[in-house]
C-alpha cells in the first residue's frame, strides 16, 4: 500500500495516486484563502502556493525553486511581448479617442431604438485591445447620454456594455488572459483568434442584446438614475478620428494574424510566399506593426506625447506580467508533480471530457477569487501540457477555459465594483446586469464550443 502512495524521485519520495488530489485541493484552497481572506496580491499568492504545493507532494527542495522559475520564464517567454504590445495598443486607441468614434458611429448606424446593440458591439470591439475595466469606464459617459436620450432602463444599457466588454476580454487576444491560454496550450494563434471571434461575438449578443431586452421589459420605467459623476466627462470639444479610420486601426493587426495563419495553412511548403506570410502573421510582428501604424495614423488626435502613452502602458503592464508568470509557475509545479495528469485521468474515468473540465475549473476559480486573468492563466497552465494525451482539440479546450472565466462575477471581483460604482447601479441591479448577464455569456460561449466540437472537419481544430 505504501508503494502505491509514493514514488522515488531524486533523493526522496514523492506522493502519487489519490493523495495528489488531496494536495491539489489543499493548494487551491490555500490560493483562494490567500487572495480572498488574507487580501494577498495574486502574484505573491500564486508563488507562495506554488512552494506549498511542492512541499505537499514531497518534491525535492532543490527542484522546487527551479520548477517555479522555469514555469515563470516559459510562460512569459511565449506571451510577454504580445501582452506588452497589446497594452500599448489599447492606450493608443484610448488616447486618440478612436474607441469613442467607433461607439458613436455604431450608434448612429443602428439608431436609438437599437442602442443596446450598438453599445454591446462597441464594448466587444474595444475590449479586444483595451482592458475591460478601462473600456467600461471610458464608455460610461456615452451610456449616460444614451439613457437620457432614449429613456431606456439603465440596467439594460449597462448590461449591454458590461457583457460586451467581458466577452472579448476573456476570449480574444491580445488581452492577457486569452494570450496566456493560447501560449500555455501551444496552439496556432490564428486559429485561436478565428474561433474565439466565432464564439465570443454571438455569446456577447445573447447576453448584451437578448438578455438586456429581458431586463428592459422588467425594469421600472419610471426609475432613472441620478448619476454620481465619478467618471470623466465626455470630451465633446476634442476632435475624434472617423469611425472608418478607428476600425481600420483596431482590426489591422488582427487581420494580419488571420491572413498570415490562413496563408501558412493553404500555401505549399515550397512556396516562396509562405515564410513572408508566416512572418507578418506572427502575433508579435503583427501587433508591433499594428502599434506602429496606429501611432502614425492617429497621432494628430493625441493630447499626450507618444512617449507618455508608452510609459503609462508599461507602468500598468508590470503587475499583469507578474501575475501571468506566477500562474505559469503554479501550473508547472502542478504538472511536474503529476497532479495535472492524475486529475485529468480521474475526470476521464468519470466520463467528464477535458472540455467540460476546463470550463468548470476555470469557472470555479473565477467565482472563488474574482479575477478572470488568474482563472484563465491557472487553468490553462494545469491542463495545457495534458491535452496532447487526449483526443480533444487544444483550440476548443482553450476556448472552453476562456468561456469559464466569463461568468459568476461576485462581489469578490474588482470588476463588479467598477461596474457598480461607475454606472450608479445598486448592488441588486449590478448582480442582474453583470453577474447574471456575464454568466449567460459564459454558458452561451461554452455551448458554442461544444457545438464546434461536434463538427470534426472544421479547419484548424
Amino acid at each position: 500500500m505504501i508503494i502505491d502512495k509514493i514514488s522515488f524521485k531524486g533523493e526522496q519520495f514523492m506522493i502519487t495516486g489519490p493523495f495528489l488530489l488531496v494536495a491539489f485541493a489543499i493548494s487551491i484552497a490555500a490560493l483562494l484563502i490567500a487572495i480572498i481572506k488574507l487580501k494577498i496580491n495574486p502574484f505573491l499568492a500564486l508563488l507562495s502556493t506554488s512552494i506549498l504545493t511542492g512541499f505537499l507532494v514531497k518534491m525535492p527542495m532543490g527542484d522546487i525553486a527551479g520548477t517555479i522559475s522555469k514555469g515563470f520564464g516559459n510562460t512569459l517567454g511565449g506571451v510577454g511581448i504580445v501582452i506588452g504590445l497589446g497594452i500599448i495598443f489599447g492606450n493608443v486607441l484610448s488616447e486618440s479617442r478612436a474607441i469613442n468614434a467607433i461607439a458613436a458611429g455604431l450608434l448612429k448606424k443602428v439608431g436609438p431604438n437599437n442602442s443596446p446593440l450598438a453599445i454591446n458591439i462597441s464594448g466587444w470591439l474595444i475590449s479586444i485591445p483595451v482592458f475591460q475595466d478601462a473600456a467600461f469606464v471610458i464608455f460610461m459617459p456615452l451610456v449616460r447620454q444614451i439613457q437620457k436620450a432614449t429613456k431606456k432602463p439603465l440596467v439594460a444599457l449597462v448590461c449591454a456594455l458590461g457583457v460586451g466588454t467581458i466577452a472579448s476580454h476573456a476570449l480574444v487576444i491580445p488581452t492577457p488572459g486569452p494570450v496566456a491560454v493560447a501560449g500555455n496550450m501551444g496552439i496556432n494563434i490564428g486559429a485561436f483568434l478565428f474561433y474565439s471571434i466565432i464564439v465570443s461575438l454571438p455569446a456577447a449578443l445573447v447576453g448584451g442584446v437578448i438578455y438586456a431586452k429581458f431586463l428592459e421589459k422588467r425594469a421600472d420605467k419610471n426609475a432613472y438614475t441620478d448619476f454620481n459623476e465619478v467618471a470623466a466627462a465626455a470630451e465633446e470639444n476634442l476632435e475624434m478620428p472617423s469611425m472608418g479610420l478607428s476600425l481600420a486601426a483596431l482590426l489591422f493587426p488582427l487581420l494580419l494574424i488571420l491572413v498570415g495563419s490562413i496563408a501558412a495553412l493553404l500555401l505549399p511548403n515550397e512556396s516562396a510566399l509562405k515564410p513572408i506570410f508566416s512572418f507578418f502573421g506572427d502575433k508579435n510582428i503583427a501587433l508591433l506593426i499594428g502599434v506602429i501604424t496606429s501611432f502614425v495614423v492617429l497621432k494628430k488626435y493625441f493630447v499626450k506625447s507618444a512617449n507618455d502613452i508608452i510609459i503609462e502602458a508599461c507602468s500598468s503592464a508590470g503587475l499583469i506580467f507578474l501575475v501571468t508568470g506566477a500562474g505559469g509557475s503554479f501550473g508547472n509545479i502542478i504538472n511536474t508533480s503529476g497532479i495535472g495528469k492524475y486529475l485529468v485521468d480521474t475526470m476521464q474515468g468519470w466520463s467528464i471530457s477535458i472540455l467540460v473540465l476546463g470550463f468548470l475549473l476555470s469557472q470555479l476559480l473565477r467565482a472563488a477569487q474574482g479575477s478572470t486573468t488568474v482563472a484563465l492563466v491557472t487553468t490553462s497552465s494545469i491542463l495545457g501540457p495534458l491535452v496532447a494525451g487526449t483526443t480533444a482539440s487544444p483550440v476548443l479546450v482553450a476556448l472552453a477555459i476562456c468561456a469559464g472565466g466569463i461568468g459568476c462575477s461576485l462581489p469578490n471581483d474588482s470588476g463588479f465594483w467598477v461596474l457598480s460604482r461607475y454606472s450608479g447601479l445598486s448592488v441588486q441591479d449590478t448582480i442582474k446586469a453583470w453577474t447574471v448577464g456575464g454568466t449567460v455569456v459564459g454558458i452561451t460561449a461554452f455551448a458554442i464550443v461544444m457545438l464546434l466540437s461536434a463538427m470534426p472537419f472544421l479547419p484548424g481544430l
